[in-house]
Order: structure tokens, then C-alpha cells, then sequence
């Protein structure tokens, strides 16, 4: 019997010190920046990302900045409609021309975006 309750214990402050990590711990967020989008326009434009990675990025939302989840839908809607699946992995670019245009003007949009919020944080 004596055996049994040691067992029961130690399992019993296992599972509880489980269950007391799980409540403590916090949610992971993943937060997009313009940099970051920035970035990953740039290599799409030089035919340099994948779509695994292309997808990832542009398929998570962005709740903390409205311009930017609207130019990340702006470019989603771009790859679908002016991309082709699997158009990477045959070694051609991410879009056709007219989407490379297009892409090319989005990026030109985030980067004047990225220029007036350093202008307002520079200026307080």
C-alpha cells in the first residue's frame, strides 16, 4: 500500500506541475514587421524565396498594423492571381510579368509606408 501511494504522489505532482507549466505559459505570437514583408517582397522580386516560404508569410494575418495586412493581402491576391503553383520549383519567378509589376508598385507603396512611420517616430 505504502508503495502504491508513493507512486500515486509522484505521478499526481508530474501531471499537476504539467498542468501548472501549461496555465503559466503564454500563447507564441509571431509578429510580422515591415521590414520583415519588405524583405521578402525583394527576394520574390529577385526570384529568390520559395513558396513554402512565400505562403508561410504572407497566409498569417497581421492584426497589429492595418496597412500592412492590406498590402499582405494585396500581394496574396497578386500571387493568385498573376502566379502559378509550382512556378518556383521550374525555375521560373514567383509571378508573371504584370504581377512583377504589380508586385513592384506594392513594394514601392511599403516602402514610402515604411518612410513616414520613421518620420513620425523620429519627429516625437
Amino acid at each position: 500500500m505504502a508503495l502504491f501511494l508513493l507512486v500515486f504522489i509522484v505521478c499526481l505532482l508530474i501531471f499537476g506541475g504539467m498542468v501548472g507549466l501549461l496555465l503559466l505559459s503564454s500563447t507564441p505570437r509571431y509578429r510580422t514587421e515591415p521590414t520583415q514583408l519588405l524583405e521578402l517582397i525583394d527576394r520574390a522580386l529577385q526570384s529568390q524565396v520559395s513558396e513554402t516560404e512565400w505562403n508561410a508569410i504572407i497566409g498569417y494575418p497581421i492584426r497589429h498594423d492595418d496597412t500592412l495586412d492590406d498590402i499582405r493581402r494585396r500581394a496574396q491576391r497578386l500571387v493568385d492571381d498573376h502566379g502559378n503553383h509550382g512556378r518556383v520549383t521550374r525555375g521560373k519567378p514567383l509571378l508573371d510579368a504584370t504581377g512583377q509589376e504589380e508586385l513592384t508598385a506594392l513594394r514601392d507603396h511599403l516602402s514610402r509606408h515604411l518612410a513616414i512611420k520613421e518620420r513620425q517616430q523620429n519627429v516625437k
